[in-house]
C-alpha cells in the first residue's frame, strides 16, 4: 500500500486542474501539462487537493501505480506553479558555452565547437561556467541536462569536462603517484 498515494496533493493559487476523459491537464504560471490517465487509478479534485486512489486495492499492480501516479501528479502540480531547475558546469581551459536564441553553443575542446538545440518548453541561463536549465516538466528538464552532460563527460584525472553543480567527481592518481610505490 502506497504511503505517499494516500496524502493529498495541495493545488496551490493560480494553478487550474482539470480531470478529462484522456488524463489529467495543468494550467499555471509557469506553463501547461498533460498526464495520461492510469486505468488501474483513480483521482478526484476536493477543496483544492488532488486525491489519488486505486480502483482495487488488491489488483497485481495498483500500489506501484498508485504511488507513481501520485508522484507524477504532484511533479506535474510543482512544475507549472514553480518550475524546476537543473545546474551544470563546465570545467576546463578554454570551456565556455553561450546562449544564442534557443541554441546552446558550447565550446568543449573539440575541434568545432557543439551546437546544443534546447528542446520546446526548456529555457536556459548561462552565467560564467553555469549553464541552469529551466522547465515546468521534471523529465524534460532532466533529460535535457543529461544529453548536455553526455557531450562531454568530466574525466577523473583533472575534472574537465560538464558535470552537474552537485555531483562529486571521484578523482584518480595519475602516472607519477603509481611510480611512488
Amino acid at each position: 500500500m502506497s504511503r505517499l498515494g494516500k496524502l493529498p496533493i495541495k493545488i496551490p493559487n493560480g494553478v487550474v486542474v482539470t480531470i478529462a476523459a484522456t488524463g489529467l491537464k495543468f494550467k499555471g504560471p509557469k506553463g501547461e501539462l498533460s498526464l495520461p490517465r492510469n486505468p488501474l487509478i483513480d483521482l478526484k479534485i476536493e477543496n483544492d487537493e488532488i486525491i489519488v486512489f486505486p480502483y482495487d486495492k488488491e489488483a497485481k499492480n495498483a500500489s506501484a501505480m498508485w504511488g507513481l501516479v501520485w508522484s507524477l501528479t504532484r511533479n506535474c502540480v510543482i512544475g507549472v506553479s514553480e518550475g524546476f531547475v537543473k545546474k551544470l558546469e563546465i570545467n576546463g581551459v578554454g570551456y565556455r558555452a553561450a546562449l544564442a536564441g534557443a541554441q546552446l553553443n558550447l565550446s568543449l575542446g573539440f575541434s568545432h565547437p557543439v551546437e546544443f538545440k534546447l528542446p520546446v518548453g526548456i529555457t536556459a541561463t548561462v552565467e560564467a561556467n553555469t549553464i541552469s536549465i529551466f522547465g515546468a516538466d521534471k523529465a524534460l528538464v532532466g533529460e535535457t541536462a543529461a544529453q548536455i552532460r553526455k557531450i562531454r563527460k568530466p574525466e577523473p584525472y583533472k575534472g574537465k569536462g560538464v558535470k552537474y553543480s552537485d555531483e562529486v567527481i571521484r578523482r584518480k592518481a595519475g602516472k607519477s603517484a603509481a611510480k611512488g610505490k
